[in-house]
């Protein structure tokens, strides 16, 4: 080599750059993550992250639970065990899901290490790169990150207030079958959607359904959030009216403690024994000890008592946000107004850019997600979520109040030099202000 040119190998940030697999270049930090070591710093008021509030867990009644489950079952709580997951516990899910209506068989569960494996299973199990998953616009990003890592195409259907449309996802599907490609399957988060805060309304869930049937199409249900409504019974699941259609995912993470990493996915027979086998390739079986401790926390304990007590610390958490939102936020901000679960979705003003904005947010003390975490195509700049579960009610009004300030000074400097170059916003219909 030439000792006027640098050797390429001594100034590569890594060396092994040339050597990943293709699907490595779909792996990228997501913004949320990327937020954490901002939005964990005592001063900031964080709106950002989606962590349960465990404050309430009766951590007496875990710890005594913890403590038993190794003096009197220690030696096999520590060991391995099966694939598919700890028997009884699976029996105890489906008592869980039965309050949503579904009527499954323990045979039909299989235990993962939270619903995000899940995700990761089934998108490992049916797809190929190149292969199409519809999501609704916006979705979840922890998904986005699954189906990118896997080399897939997202296509988005637009949202409202009442779930997505049926309309948008009919055209979706004949649109990519019109284009020759492939769809795995529909990914959707009817209750309490991560990020919008929307719930698909029940004459909408029939006709997702019959849409999905009479296109051959796979749902993959994601529900983490059903049990934490605010107001009546659990709304019926996807997977309740159709067994063989719909792939089910649940989660102790938002009803329990996300620590112990436990979800679960609900599938078709031969479907489950494929998880099954990605499951043993993966980890080759769930963590024993986090599954038996689960068990015996829904066997001593009040655990539907708890999450009604989880229930009414989320609804004091919303109405705080919403009553802010509703005194600070200057004219032209929307936002969703949720039934339950952990998220609002706030649009701002026509011209704003919300990722563009939160450095100086963070000067100004709050945090937030930007809505572009949540589309796999850039979209979304004109919007954010923000996040109510951790924050106490007077926390939450503090940072509303922070965040609307910054929003004026950016609504100002607009008027000042003129709005951003078109196209800086988003295409998709995103979900507007709740008024009823």
């Amino acid at each position: 080599m030439s000792a006027d040119l640098p050797d390429v190998r001594q100034t590569r940030l890594d060396n092994y750059v040339d050597r990943y697999a293709a699907r490595t270049k779909g792996m990228t930090a997501s913004e949320i993550r990327a937020l954490f070591s901002v939005a964990s710093r005592p001063e900031v008021v964080s709106l950002a992250g989606g962590m349960p509030n465990i404050g309430g867990l009766p951590l007496d009644v875990v710890g005594g639970a913890v403590r038993d489950l190794v003096v009197d079952h220690g030696s096999t709580a520590m060991q391995y065990g099966s694939g598919q997951g700890d028997p009884v516990l699976r029996e105890q899910i489906c008592d869980v899901m039965r309050l949503e209506g579904i009527d499954a068989h323990p045979d039909d569960v299989v235990v993962t290490v939270g619903s995000q494996q899940a995700v990761d299973l089934v998108t490992r199990v049916f797809c190929d790169p190149g292969d199409v998953v519809i999501c609704e616009a916006p979705s979840y990003v922890g998904a986005l990150g699954v189906f990118r890592a896997y080399q897939c195409e997202v296509v988005h259907v637009a949202m409202d207030d009442h779930g997505v449309q049926p309309e948008a996802l009919e055209q979706a599907i004949e649109s990519v079958r019109a284009a020759g490609k492939t769809i795995k399957f529909f990914y959707t988060i009817p209750n309490f959607h991560n990020p919008a805060g929307v719930s698909l309304s029940d004459e909408r869930r029939r006709r997702v359904l019959e849409i999905c049937q009479r296109a051959d199409l796979l749902v993959l249900e994601d529900n983490p959030y059903g049990l934490l409504g605010f107001d009546g019974e659990p709304q019926r699941a996807l997977r309740a009216d159709d067994r063989e259609g719909v792939i089910y995912l649940g989660s102790f993470s938002k009803t329990f403690a996300p620590g112990f990493r436990v979800g679960w996915a609900v599938a078709p027979h031969a479907v489950r024994e494929k998880l099954v086998l990605a499951q043993e390739s993966a980890t080759l079986c769930p963590p024993v000890f986090s599954q038996l401790a689960i068990s015996s926390y829904l066997s001593r304990h009040d655990w539907l008592g708890q999450v009604k007590q989880f229930r009414e610390m989320y609804r004091e958490r919303r109405d705080a946000m919403l009553a802010a939102l509703t005194e600070k936020m200057p004219a032209a901000t929307t936002w969703t107004r949720p039934g339950g679960g952990f998220y609002v979705w706030l649009t701002l003003p026509e011209g704003l850019d919300a990722k563009a904005m939160l450095p100086r947010a963070v000067t100004a003390r709050v945090a937030y997600v930007p809505g572009t975490a949540f589309f796999a195509d850039g979209f979304g700049s004109q919007c954010m979520r923000l996040s109510y579960c951790h924050p106490t009610p007077e926390r939450i009004t503090e940072g509303v109040a922070r965040l609307a300030g910054v929003i004026n000074e950016e609504l100002e400097l607009r008027q000042t030099f003129g709005p951003l170059q078109p196209g800086a916003g988003h295409n998709y219909d995103a979900p507007g202000p709740e008024l009823s």
